[in-house]
This record gives C-alpha cells, sequence and structure tokens, in this order.
C-alpha cells in the first residue's frame, strides 16, 4: 500500500485525486491532507480517510478547523506547517495539486526528503525547473507529471530514447474563444471565460486556458520535464481534448496518447506508475468520434503564449516573474477590476520593468514578491 500525502486537497485535482483513491483503496493509504483555507470541505475529507496529518495555511480557517476533534489526526496550520507537511514521515509519493508559485518551497522539501512528486503544480518546473530538476537528480526523486498533456508525454515517452525526440507536440483545447479576435473579447465576462467548453478545472487554470497562458505554462514545464529545447515543443489546438498530446520521433513516426477529457486518468497513472490499474474513466468509442482537429494557435490574439516562450528563452528570474505577473493579473481579472485582455497588458510591462538574474532560490523569492508588488500596481492605476 503507497502511502501518499496530497497538498491542495481541496482543489480540483486534489478532489479527483480523492476520487482515484477511494476506487484504489486498498492501494493507497492518505498520511497527509493539506489545504489553503477550505475548513469545511477539508473536514469532511479527514473524515472519510483518516490521514495522520491535516493541515490549513490559513491561520484563520485553521483556528476554525482545530475547534473540532478527528481521532487519530494531526492538526497543523500555518504557511510553515503547509511547507513541513510535505516532508511527513513515511510518505513515498507527495501529491502537489496546490495552485501558484505557493508549490514551489513544498515541493523543494519534498524532494530533499526523497519523496517522488506526482507534480499538478506546473508553476514548480516554471520558476525553477533547473534548480527543481537538479535537486530530484541529486536525492534520486522521480518526478511524475499530472498535466494531461505531460502525462501523455510520459506515457508516449516509456521504452523510448529521449534522444530520438525530434518534436514534442503539445496540444491545447482553445479555450472557449477559440477563433475569436482581439475585438470579440474586449468586453467578456468572467462567466463566459470560465465556460471552458471540455475540462472541468478550477477558476485560475481556466482563465490561463482561455489566454493560452496555461499552455505558455506547459511549454516552459515541458522543456525541463523531458529535457528539449524550446525549438523542439509545438503547440497545436485540438478542440476535442481526446488527443493529450503527441511525440514526433526522428524517424518520422508520431506516437500519441488519446482518452477521454478526465484528469483522473494520468492522476491516476502518476499515483500507481509504473502500474496500470483499472479506474472509472469512460473508455473511448471510436465508433462516435466525427473528428479529430488540429490547428495552429493564434498567438497574435492569445499573446500568453508568445510571453511564455520569451520568458523561457531569455530563462533566469523571467519565467518567475511571467508567473507572478499572470496570477496577479487573472485574480484582478476575476474580481472584475480589470478586463480580460488587460492581462496580456499587465504580465508584458511586468516583464519588461524587471532585471532578469540568476534562477537562485532567493533570487525566485525576491523576484516572485517583486514582480507582484509591481503588477499590483499597474492593476490599481488601471482600475
Amino acid at each position: 500500500m503507497k502511502k501518499i500525502a496530497i497538498l491542495g486537497s481541496t482543489g480540483s485535482v486534489g478532489t479527483q485525486a480523492l476520487d482515484v483513491v477511494r476506487n484504489l483503496h486498498d492501494e493507497f493509504s492518505v498520511e497527509v491532507l493539506a489545504a489553503n483555507s477550505n475548513v469545511e470541505l477539508l473536514a469532511h475529507q479527514i473524515e472519510e480517510f483518516q490521514p495522520k496529518l491535516a493541515v490549513l495555511a490559513d491561520e484563520t480557517a485553521y483556528k476554525k478547523l482545530s475547534a473540532r476533534k478527528f481521532p487519530g489526526t494531526e492538526l497543523a496550520g500555518g504557511r510553515r506547517a503547509f511547507i513541513d507537511a510535505a516532508n511527513f514521515d513515511g510518505v513515498e509519493t507527495v501529491l502537489t495539486a496546490m495552485s501558484g508559485f505557493a508549490g514551489l518551497e513544498p515541493t523543494i522539501k519534498a524532494i530533499k526528503g526523497g519523496k517522488d512528486i506526482a507534480l499538478a503544480n506546473k508553476e514548480t518546473l516554471v520558476v525553477a525547473g533547473e534548480l527543481v530538476t537538479r535537486l530530484a537528480k541529486k536525492h534520486d526523486v522521480k518526478i511524475l507529471p499530472v498535466d494531461s498533456e505531460h502525462g501523455a508525454f510520459f506515457q508516449c515517452l516509456q521504452g523510448e530514447d529521449r534522444r530520438t525526440i525530434e518534436k514534442l507536440i503539445l496540444t491545447a483545447s482553445g479555450g472557449p474563444f477559440r477563433g475569436k479576435r482581439r475585438g470579440d473579447l474586449k468586453n467578456v465576462t468572467a462567466d463566459e471565460v470560465l465556460a471552458h467548453p471540455t475540462w472541468n478545472m478550477g477558476k485560475k487554470i481556466t482563465v490561463d486556458s482561455a489566454t493560452l497562458v496555461n499552455k505558455g505554462l506547459e511549454v516552459i514545464e515541458a522543456k525541463f520535464l523531458y529535457g528539449v529545447s524550446y525549438d523542439q515543443i509545438q503547440v497545436v489546438v485540438h478542440p476535442q481534448s481526446i488527443v493529450h498530446s503527441m511525440v514526433e520521433f526522428c524517424d518520422g513516426s508520431v506516437i500519441a496518447q488519446l482518452a477521454v477529457p478526465d484528469m483522473r486518468l494520468p492522476i491516476q497513472y502518476a499515483l500507481t506508475y509504473p502500474r496500470r490499474l483499472p479506474s472509472p474513466v469512460k473508455p473511448l468509442n471510436f465508433w462516435e468520434l466525427r473528428s479529430l482537429n488540429f490547428y495552429k494557435p493564434d498567438v497574435d490574439t492569445f499573446r500568453g503564449l508568445s510571453f511564455a516562450y520569451f520568458a523561457g528563452a531569455i530563462g533566469g528570474t523571467l519565467p518567475c516573474v511571467f508567473n507572478a505577473a499572470n496570477e496577479i493579473a487573472v485574480a484582478a481579472f476575476l474580481e472584475g477590476r480589470i478586463k480580460f485582455l488587460q492581462i496580456y497588458d499587465v504580465i508584458q510591462e511586468v516583464m519588461s520593468r524587471r532585471k532578469v538574474l540568476p534562477a537562485t532560490l532567493d533570487n525566485l523569492l525576491a523576484e516572485d514578491q517583486e514582480a507582484r508588488v509591481v503588477a499590483t500596481e499597474l492593476v490599481e492605476s488601471i482600475y
């Protein structure tokens, strides 16, 4: 029975991971559940899964949780407790399902503790890919991708020599605005942005999907997961979200991974690797598939993808700045403080103002904070 920790257990990926555990209850022991501030949902999860440790990063929320009794479960609160939970004694695999830059320090803590990482927090590799992959190698830790696209690459590459990779073909659904131009997007609402046609995700990642920033983050993530150059990563828009990604090899062969769009599949494979086990995911019915379409992304309208390629190519702390500016801009958009297209303006301006530094942990932590200050000031000037 594999002992696991789920950091971000009340979010979209975390709750789906627990659905995987329910289906394979003889395979896993949930040792740690950690979340940000959702007291009620975490309480229900504690009662069902009876972890040895449960953590809320938000101290006000923790005080509410700590007023309850959960026999056999230790409770802890605060940011430091959340980070420390990543290295809980006996845990073999840590699922990093929290959102944003906040995932970096817990992931580093887990790696230094010798835990394998089921990586759903793509920002960890976006902001500190070189640092994290170097640490994983040093501590002999596996990084198992949970994103559907990177899980697809991972499966396509089983048994293959990575030196034979010609191209990683990263699929994007195109979000709710595929085919739209800038003029069509001037006054779109948050409800329209959040109406994703194929995936059920958290609000932040759904906005990122609409801007193509999410695909840009995945481009940078792919570079570090698979050791390829940015020239070897091609994005294609695939509205059906059936082909989760493809690998083209030096002999011209292309291997693709196909499945219905259901995050439980890549989550389960990351947690059970190298074994494949039955899942509740509906199998593909090829008799019902009408078409599989692929298009070139519109990077003039959806500039987030171009920003990511640029930040990744420059390297250093710039991907960290790109990510931080985006997090502030997306939050401002969801709060109604800026318009959809102004997300791009904030990101571009913040990136232009920050000096690129070497990607040490101290520099990354400092630049993340500085970029957020600049982005917040820009949002306030717009609002």
